[in-house]
């Protein structure tokens, strides 16, 4: 299989290149033919978070310009912790619980990487596979021999850590020797010759390679990506509230595609260019679009339908689009009591017996309930002029509103103008 030629080029203009082993011989190795690439990530939660999805899509940018990609699950680093960028020791997880999350985690992998196709088909492993394998002494015999702890005591992790309060446990200190062979072994069984990570693992991928050269005198190449943060200082997987997650069960599709709308006009180019597989004609076009008519977010919402669309699949994504729209006047229909209650979050909720609903429910009182109308006068204005709605279809002033009303099974919508919206919950 015939491999772009200009593939590097086009990972540098798209901000995925922060530093590479091999100089210009790495830069040749990936022009000459298919190369066997491995990225790694950690179990120890039930999902990926969008704090992934770099080496995700880095992974498939590889296997789509002809590479073979190796996603590895750190079922054994997993039960130890990569202390890079932590300050302190991480909890520990059992082997049933990263297991499980393993378990949860596959068929998310499934939505960037074709473990199918005949050419270059994906390969999951996991290293408990063959680090599970070694007892203590074997291990230290055959592989510790070769490791230097004077390089392992230069990294910036572990010298962070020892500088600290905290100091840094001989498990943790281990850890980039555990993943230094993870790349030895695949290179040796499955011919793989670079490991991609995140700036924060060049110091492990480094291992990796000096590991294979004093044990095998094999010639292995690294590449990492930038840490990519929003430029308000929000790292990629994080708000306030914790991590945007890839599984719908813990992050909607429309929380998950809001996080992206949201994003500063400053970040919506450099997101479209590391997270979507949109030509560079496109993306061109879409910041000079943003730049001249910036409240129309016309980049930000590609970049939210790319990446939702990729992740949640057609489904999630209509479901995304459907709730988005209800904050603009769209159809409530089909929303889900849990939808309607996430989508109108953090606006104001009044909650009133449902025995209210029973004789009709005059208009007036729902508004002044509600908040939206200061007074029956205000109300009564309000209804006249035609700026009041249920469910955002308009309400008339003589018409009681009656369980039939009902977006879901307890949530009325209400909302006052264009954008001033207000719940009534009936319970």
């Amino acid at each position: 299989m015939t491999v772009d030629p200009g593939f590097f080029d086009d990972l540098r203009w798209r901000g995925l290149v922060h530093q590479w082993t091999g100089e210009d011989a790495f830069v040749s190795r990936l022009a000459r033919g298919p190369i066997t690439v491995y990225g790694g990530f950690d179990p120890s939660a039930e999902s990926l978070h969008i704090g992934n999805l770099v080496q995700l899509m880095l992974l498939r940018r590889f296997q789509r310009a002809g590479h073979r990609p190796i996603s590895v699950a750190g079922g054994a680093t997993g039960m130890i912790g990569d202390p890079s960028g932590k300050s302190e020791e991480r909890n520990l997880l059992g082997l049933d619980e990263l297991e499980a999350n393993l378990d949860k985690i596959k068929p998310q992998l499934t939505r960037f990487l074709d473990f199918e196709t005949a050419e270059n088909p994906a390969v999951l492993v996991n290293n408990a596979t063959w680090l599970g394998e070694f007892g203590f002494l074997t291990f230290l015999r055959e592989v510790g021999k070769h490791a230097s702890v004077n390089v392992m005591l230069a990294r910036e992790s572990v010298k962070a850590r020892l500088s600290g309060d905290a100091g840094i446990s001989y498990a943790e200190f281990s850890y980039s020797l555990l993943q230094a062979y993870d790349f030895v072994h695949l290179n040796r069984e499955l011919g793989c010759e670079l490991q991609i990570g995140g700036s924060d693992q060049f110091g492990n991928i480094v291992a990796g390679i000096d590991l294979a050269r004093r044990m095998h005198g094999v010639t292995l190449y690294g590449l990492t990506t930038p840490l990519i943060t929003r430029s308000d200082g929000v790292k990629m997987g994080k708000t306030a509230e914790g991590a945007v997650w890839l599984d719908a069960a813990r992050t909607s599709p429309y929380a998950f595609y809001q996080w992206f709308v949201r994003v500063p006009d400053a970040d919506a180019g450099a997101f479209l260019r590391s997270l979507t597989g949109l030509s560079r004609e496109e993306i061109l076009a879409l910041e000079e679009e943003t730049a001249k008519a910036p409240a129309a977010r016309a980049a930000q919402k590609r970049l939210a339908h790319e990446i939702t669309l990729l992740v949640h699949g057609p489904d999630g994504l209509a479901a995304a689009e459907r709730a988005t729209a209800a904050l603009f006047g769209g159809d409530l229909g089909g929303l889900s009591e849990a939808d309607l209650l996430e989508i109108f979050a953090d606006v104001p909720s009044v909650e009133l017996a449902r025995s209210r609903l029973g004789e009709g429910l005059d208009p007036v009182e729902a508004l002044t309930a509600a908040g939206l109308a200061r007074s029956n006068g205000d109300a009564r204005r309000l209804l006249e002029a035609g700026g009041a709605y249920v469910n955002n279809r308009r309400v008339e002033p003589d018409r009681m509103l009656a369980a039939s009303d009902l977006a879901s099974e307890t949530v009325m919508v209400l909302r006052a103008g264009k954008r001033t919206f207000a719940l009534l919950r009936f319970v």
